[in-house]
C-alpha cells in the first residue's frame, strides 16, 4: 500500500482507529449486561426457588468465580491465539451462558450457567483493555480505553431497563436469556477487527503489523517510529512468569496493577450494581420504585462515564482519581448516616437516593474507567499479558468477595456500618493514589516501560 495514498491521521485513519476501538469496547457491553440482569432478577429467583440470602449470594457471585479463572486463561489465550480470537471465544461462551441461564431448571443449574458467563466475561475483561491499549495512539488512548467502561455502563443501563419492563411479569428467565442477542451481534462484529499490531510483531508477522498500523495511524513516519519502538521492546528475552521471577521492576508493575483493581472493587460500586433493588428496599421503596430507581442508577452511571472520557486525556489520571474517591467517600458516608438515623418520609428518602447517585457519579468518572486504563498502561510489553492477567484475576477475586459478603454484612453489622465501611475505604484510596499511582497522560507505553525498568518510583514512571 502506498503511504502517500493514505489519508492524514486526522481524517480516515482517525475514524478507522475510533471505529476499531469502539467495536472492541463492546466487550464491555456484555459485562455490563450480565451485571445488570442479575440485579433485577434475584428477587424473582428467590421467590420461585424459595432460597435464602446466602444462596442468592452464591448465584450472584458464581459469575465472578468463573470470571477469575477466565481472566487467568485469557493471558495464555491472548498470547497464543491473539487478542481478536480471544474476544471471539469470549463472545461464544457469553451466548451459551446466557441461554443456559434463561433455561435453568434449578439454582444449581443457574449457578453453573453463571460460571460459564463468568469465563466469558473474564476473557473479555482481560482482552478488550489490552487490545485497546495496543491499537489506540497515545493521545487518545485514555479516552478509547474509557470507552470500554462506557460500554459496561450502557450494558448495565440496558439490562436495568429490560429488567424493569419484565419485572411487571416476574419474567426472570427472559431477563437472563435475552442478553444472548447482543452477544451474537458482538460475535459477528468482532470478526471484522484487525489483529493487534503489537501481538503480530510478537509473533514475527511484521508485514501484517505494519499494514494494520498504516490503517490505524495513516502516517508512514508515525508507523515507522511506533514499529521501531515495539521492536526495541521485543528484544528483551524475558516474559511472563519468568520475567516476574527475575525482574524486580516487573514485580512492582504487577503489584501496582493488583492494587489498582483492589481499589476499584472495594469502592463498593458493584455492591450497588448487584444489589440495587435490595438497597432501595432498605430505604423503604416498593418493588416498582426499586426497579425504576435501579434504572436511574444505570442512567447516572452512563452519563457520568462521559466525564471521564472528556477529562482523562486533559486533566490526567491522578486528579480525576482524587476527585472520584473523595466524592465516593462523601456519598457513602451520607448514605450510612441517613440509614443510621432512620429514613422517614419522602424527603429523607430522596436525599438518600441522591447521595447514592452522587457515589455512582464519583465511580463512573474515575475508578471505573481509569483503573482499566492504568492497568493496561503500566505493564511492560513482554510481560503485559501476565501483568494484566494478575490484575484482572484480582479484580474478579475482589468482585467475588464483594458480591458474596454484602447481604451478610447487612444482616451482620447493619446497613449504616456497611456503607460507612466502604466510605472509609474510599478515603484510604486517596492516600494510596498519592503515594503509588503514576500520571501517564500523553506518555507512550514504551516510555512508561523505560522509566519502570530504570527503577523509578511507581508514581514517577509516567514522567
Amino acid at each position: 500500500m502506498n503511504a502517500n495514498a493514505i489519508a492524514p491521521p486526522t481524517t480516515q485513519s482517525k475514524a478507522t482507529v475510533i471505529f476499531v476501538c469502539v467495536l472492541a469496547a463492546l466487550a464491555g457491553l456484555m459485562f455490563g449486561l450480565d451485571i445488570g440482569v442479575i440485579s433485577g432478577a434475584t428477587q424473582f429467583i428467590q421467590d420461585e426457588y424459595k432460597v435464602s440470602d446466602h444462596t442468592i449470594e452464591w448465584i450472584v457471585s458464581s459469575m465472578m468465580f468463573g470470571a477469575a479463572f477466565g481472566a487467568v486463561a485469557a493471558g495464555w489465550l491472548s498470547a497464543t491465539l491473539g487478542r481478536k480470537r480471544s474476544l471471539i471465544l469470549g463472545a461464544v461462551l457469553f451466548v451459551l451462558g446466557s441461554l443456559l441461564s434463561g433455561f435453568a431448571w434449578s439454582p444449581e443449574t443457574l449457578i453453573a450457567a453463571r460460571v460459564v458467563l463468568g469465563l466469558a466475561i473474564g476473557v473479555a475483561t482481560f482482552t478488550a483493555p489490552l487490545y485497546l491499549a495496543e491499537v489506540a495512539p497515545e493521545h487518545i488512548r485514555g479516552a478509547m480505553i474509557s470507552t470500554y467502561q462506557l460500554m459496561i455502563t450502557i450494558g448495565i443501563l440496558v439490562a436495568f431497563l429490560s429488567d424493569t419492563a419484565l419485572s411487571y411479569y416476574g419474567a426472570w428467565r427472559w431477563m437472563l436469556g435475552v442478553i444472548a442477542v447482543p452477544g451474537v451481534l458482538f460475535l459477528i462484529g468482532v470478526m471484522f477487527l484487525p489483529d493487534s499490531p503489537r501481538w503480530l510483531m510478537m509473533r514475527g508477522r511484521r508485514d501484517e503489523a505494519l499494514d494494520v498500523l498504516q490503517r490505524l495511524r495513516g502516517d508512514s513516519t508515525i508507523v515507522s517510529r511506533e514499529a521501531a519502538d515495539i521492536e526495541e521492546q521485543l528484544k528483551t528475552p524475558q516474559r511472563g512468569w519468568h520475567l516476574f521471577l527475575e525482574n524486580r521492576n516487573f514485580r512492582r508493575s504487577v503489584g501496582l496493577g493488583v492494587l489498582l483493581q483492589l481499589m476499584q472493587q472495594f469502592t463498593g460500586m458493584n455492591v450497588v450494581m448487584y444489589y440495587a433493588p435490595r438497597i432501595f428496599k432498605e430505604m423503604g421503596y416498593d418493588t416498582s420504585a426499586q426497579m425504576w430507581f435501579t434504572a436511574l442508577v444505570g442512567l447516572t452511571n452512563v452519563l457520568a462515564t462521559f466525564i471521564a472520557i472528556a477529562l482523562i486525556d486533559r486533566w490526567g489520571r491522578k486528579p480525576i482519581l482524587y476527585t472520584g474517591f473523595a466524592v465516593m467517600a462523601a456519598g457513602l458516608g451520607f448514605v450510612g448516616l441517613m440509614m443510621h438515623n432512620g429514613i422517614h418520609g419522602h424527603g429523607t428518602q430522596i436525599f438518600t437516593v441522591t447521595m447514592l447517585l452522587i457515589f455512582i457519579v464519583g465511580f463512573a468518572m474515575s475508578a471505573g474507567p481509569l483503573v482499566w486504563t492504568l492497568c493496561s498502561e503500566v505493564q511492560p510489553l513482554k510481560g503485559r499479558d501476565f501483568g494484566i492477567a494478575c490484575s484482572t484475576f484480582t479484580n474478579w477475586g475482589c468482585n467475588l468477595i464483594v458480591g458474596f459478603t454484602f447481604l451478610s454484612l447487612l444482616n451482620g453489622i447493619g446497613n449504616a456500618n456497611t456503607f460507612w465501611l466502604y466510605g472509609a475505604l474510599n478515603a484510604v484510596f486517596i492516600v494510596l493514589t498519592f503515594w503509588l499511582v503514576p500520571e501517564t497522560k500523553g506518555v507512550t507505553l514504551e516510555q512508561i516501560e523505560r522509566n519502570l525498568m530504570a527503577g523509578k518510583r511507581l508514581r514517577d514512571i509516567g514522567q
